[in-house]
């Protein structure tokens, strides 16, 4: 009896072995082949979103250890913002665009499961981020005697550090689950990138476990830190109405809207896609929301941080003076 039972378990796991081994074909990354048309104008539209988000998020990197008026927390950690969108987006981008540009969607094995780590552990660690940024507005707003004393260096490289250690620590964890799922031969993936839900979906097994981890998971990342970064704002609207100076109401609301903005399109996107009952959304909802918050939001840090910041601004333009003048000069 024992034997027999012994022989049976051998053969369950020969055969998700098996399954598991089949996935290493790869996998068709369908993505919008299936209308060819918006195919090639969102191949347009994202090739010129990530030029963009490069050239901007690296200029912010840049003004901000140039120009010495910028060493300061909030440029600290907007500059952590803008090394992780680049690289977030880097891990999507160029991958869906060479996919959108040929007849043939497969994708290696190999590069679904590099994608799968590191997008998930840089979203991760934007989540946490964008919650440190709030944190650091709502001290300069509501306490701004006792801002340099609370948001020292030290304080700021620990708070970006387990942002970005939080994003690997979740990403070791939830990626490992998922890639050890059979998959018994399925090979389409209809999304845009390899993404832990997608996976999920795709799993042959009783995936009851991995979807209550994901679910813990994304408490953890997505509702805590909006929590408090609603929370953070509550404060700050508090102490914003009462600033007797109009001027003065209006630079700190102008400051935290921009933060705000970044705030609701990535959390409302990403919750969307992480929250949601498993077939409730509709078959291309999911892409877009996708695209969303890997494509669309990392391009948004730079232009409102540009555009509504005169002292990025600034410091731009005399970043660029300075570069004309030293080209003259030689």
């Amino acid at each position: 009896m024992s034997l027999g039972y012994s022989s049976f378990c051998k053969l369950k796991l020969w055969k998700m072995e098996e399954a598991n081994n089949s996935s290493g074909n790869g996998f068709l990354l369908l993505g919008f082949s299936d209308q060819p048309q918006l195919e090639r104008c969102l191949f347009i539209i994202i090739l010129h979103f990530y030029i963009f988000n490069i050239l901007g998020n690296t200029a912010i990197i840049l003004v901000s250890c140039v120009d010495a008026k910028l060493h300061t927390p909030m440029y600290f950690f907007l500059s952590n913002l803008s090394c992780v969108d680049i690289c977030f987006t880097t891990s999507v981008a160029p991958q869906l665009l060479v996919t959108m540009s040929k007849k043939d969607k497969s994708m290696s094995y190999g590069g679904c499961v590099a994608q799968l780590y590191v997008a998930m552990g840089l979203g991760s660690s934007e989540c946490i981020l964008l919650a440190v940024m709030a944190y650091d507005r709502y001290v300069a707003v509501c306490r701004p005697l006792h801002y340099a004393t609370i948001m020292h260096p030290k304080l700021c490289v620990a708070l970006a550090s387990t942002a970005w250690l939080s994003g690997l620590v979740t990403s070791l964890i939830q990626c490992s689950l998922t890639v050890q799922l059979p998959l018994c031969g399925h090979r389409k993936l209809d999304h845009i990138f390899c993404e832990v839900p997608v996976l999920i979906k795709l799993a042959c097994v009783d995936t009851t476990f991995n979807e209550g981890e994901l679910f813990v998971a994304s408490v953890v990342f997505l509702i805590v830190p909006v929590s408090l970064i609603l929370v953070s704002y509550g404060f700050i609207t508090q102490a914003v109405l009462r600033i007797k100076s109009a001027a003065g109401r209006k630079k700190a609301f102008g400051t935290c809207s921009s933060h705000l903005i970044v705030v609701i399109i990535f959390y409302g996107t990403i919750i969307f896609m992480y929250l949601q009952p498993a077939k409730s959304s509709s078959k291309n909802q999911g892409k877009f929301v996708s695209l969303f918050y890997t494509i669309v939001t990392p391009l948004l840090n730079p232009i409102i941080y540009t555009l509504r910041n005169k002292d990025v601004k600034g410091a731009l333009r005399a970043m660029v003076i300075g570069h004309a003048l030293g080209s003259k000069r030689l």
